[in-house]
């Protein structure tokens, strides 16, 4: 079974859920407008999405620093997510993607007996995430200094991205897939995430794109 879920017109922060469901995943980076697809098979995250199904469709997506592995602490910003396609396996498995809707600082965590976490978030420090209306673009310099970071980053990694899609594609969009889809570490990951805005996002990207290139110790080769 598979089908789409539509976006709900979330305009303000007011508008979204206070408590919500947790999804702890190192490495795993949602960020607004962007989509994460997951695979769901822990009997207790499979809990989570059939309740999340059930009320608002939205899970928070959030990494950990530390703390016990059974329960580790949470990081201090996530990002909500609203379930916007949904598919069941014959074995069981969900299928989900989720589109981000508006980063949160990670507040009180509740103990409701149930198998996930829940914690209450709070979404006003991030409020300028519902209203991204107009199109944001970089400086050419600034934009030729990180198509120059990205393309040694890729040839070290054997990578490859189609060009012409990235030249015409709207900064946000192109920034965010890279953050999202890239191998940075968790915490490097997290960055991302609790850069100020879509400008900060695209500096530490860029700054993190050339001390990769500059590296003497990748064990990746520098393509020719």
């Amino acid at each position: 079974m598979k089908r789409g879920v539509a976006m709900a017109p979330y305009r303000q922060v007011g508008d979204l859920p206070q408590l919500i469901p947790v999804f702890p995943l190192d490495g795993a980076l949602l960020l607004p407008g962007g989509e994460l697809p997951l695979q769901i098979f822990e009997p207790r995250y499979l809990n989570m999405v059939d309740d999340a199904m059930a009320g608002d469709r939205v899970i928070g997506m959030i990494q950990t620093r530390g703390g016990g592995r059974t329960r580790p602490k949470l990081a201090q910003v996530g990002c909500l997510g609203r379930i916007t396609s949904y598919a069941e396996t014959s074995d069981g498995r969900y299928l989900i993607t989720l589109t981000g809707v508006c980063r949160f600082k990670a507040g009180e965590e509740l103990d409701l007996r149930l198998p996930y976490r829940q914690l209450r978030a709070d979404y006003e420090p991030f409020a300028a995430d519902l209203a991204r209306d107009e199109e944001e673009e970089a400086e050419p310099a600034a934009r030729a200094r990180f198509a120059k970071a990205l393309k040694r980053y890729l040839n070290r990694r054997e990578l490859d991205i189609d060009w012409d899609t990235a030249k015409e594609a709207p900064l946000e969009a192109l920034v965010n897939s890279l953050c999202m889809g890239l191998p940075f570490e968790p915490a490097e990951k997290q960055a991302f995430l609790e850069a100020p805005d879509l400008s900060g996002r695209f500096e530490v990207l860029t700054t993190l794109l050339e001390i990769d290139a500059s590296d003497p110790d990748d064990e990746h080769p520098q393509l020719q």
